[in-house]
């Protein structure tokens, strides 16, 4: 298992941090609501972005001024158009029949905003192999289904007890804790019927398709998110808490959805083993980068600035990176773990690796 908190790698500059520094990526939420008509969950605004805009060669080389004739790489216009597709294309993957209630619970939480990074992610992934982005779509949509499915079950009463996601109220405060759990199972179901259904009419080989859905169990089963729940839940309150403990809980509570995002994008691609272990590591490092980030924030930014309750990590008394290494040497890992993360794109044309360097300096340098 690669451990990223322990390995070595020689210093690399992150062309993107100046450009990137301080930019937060967000879907704004309609305001708060309780029970709105259905036209309502099919209302997805727009993201807004300062102007960011940066060779694809710079990214890699640091020298924007000396290869004026690399195409641009905008960040801002790809995560907003690809997350347009993905909203649109979730909006109609949920059919709205009886009993509404569940669908409409299902559709409150999949399409309450969100940064959209993981089915991006995705998509991305299945691009640097020459893939198109509606043959990855199917499988985007299900990771975006069975995230919000971990944030409805995470948010309750029985795990985190939020009242807040995404700046809106929690699932079962809208719908009640039963409707929020059957709702989640629902969404977690229906991720991997909309794989086997959809990906199928893309032209994708069988093969590939039961893979993707192998790889897909995998990763949140009892094997991957489930993992590191179960164990970040039996770790609350426990004084011996140690980096190789918290990083076990991570790698698969956090990073293992995000590596399966990369590696079922990877695969439909049609990328070799080998090109498929390079992003297996890439994903497993801006995994672990995320959580890192995640704990800084919760301790740094206010409820209103992160959309959801901050301080609730020190309230459970839940051990996290800046309380074990403190602020600074947080921030240092996270430093390292991107620089970790884009070295596995190296061997990949700068063009085409782009969005997937961008993305990983994104989740670096977020500021929600």
């Amino acid at each position: 298992m690669l451990n990223p908190v322990f390995s070595t790698c020689s210093p690399r500059r992150s062309s993107v941090r100046d450009v990137y520094g301080g930019v937060a990526f967000i879907l704004r939420p309609s305001s708060l609501y309780k029970k709105p008509p259905i036209s309502i969950y099919f209302s997805n605004p727009t993201p807004s972005f300062p102007r960011l805009t940066v060779s694809a060669a710079a990214i890699m080389t640091d020298e924007r001024e000396k290869s004026p004739a690399a195409p641009a790489f905008d960040f801002n216009v790809y995560m907003v158009e690809k997350a347009n597709s993905v909203n649109k294309a979730l909006e109609e993957a949920v059919p709205m029949t009886e009993p509404l209630i569940i669908h409409e619970s299902m559709m409150y939480s999949l399409l309450a905003g969100g940064k959209r990074v993981r089915p991006i992610l995705c998509i991305a992934a299945c691009e640097l192999f020459g893939g198109e982005e509606s043959t990855a779509m199917p499988a985007a949509c299900a990771v975006e289904m069975i995230h919000t499915m971990s944030l409805m079950h995470d948010d309750l009463p029985c795990m985190d007890n939020d009242d807040f996601r995404r700046g809106k109220p929690t699932n079962h405060k809208v719908y009640n804790e039963d409707v929020a759990v059957l709702a989640g199972d629902a969404l977690l179901a229906l991720a991997f019927k909309y794989i086997a259904s959809e990906t199928k009419k893309r032209g994708v080989p069988s093969e590939r398709i039961v893979r993707v859905l192998g790889e897909l169990a995998k990763c949140i089963g009892a094997e991957g998110l489930i993992a590191g729940q179960i164990v970040d839940i039996c770790s609350e309150g426990m004084a011996d808490v140690g980096l190789e403990h918290l990083e076990f809980i991570h790698l698969h509570k956090t990073a293992a959805l995000l590596e399966a995002s990369v590696v079922i994008g990877a695969i439909l691609g049609g990328a070799n083993d080998d090109k498929v272990a390079k992003l297996r590591k890439f994903a497993r490092c801006i995994g672990l980068l995320f959580q890192v980030v995640d704990d800084i924030l919760d301790v740094t930014k206010s409820s209103e600035e992160l959309g959801k309750t901050a301080g609730k990590d020190l309230i459970a008394d839940k051990t996290t990176y800046p309380k074990l290494l403190g602020i600074e040497k947080s921030r240092a890992l996270a430093e390292t773990l991107n620089r970790e993360a884009q070295e596995q794109l190296l061997e990949f044309d700068p063009q085409t690796a782009s969005p997937l360097i961008a993305l990983a300096d994104y989740i670096a340098y977020r500021d929600n």
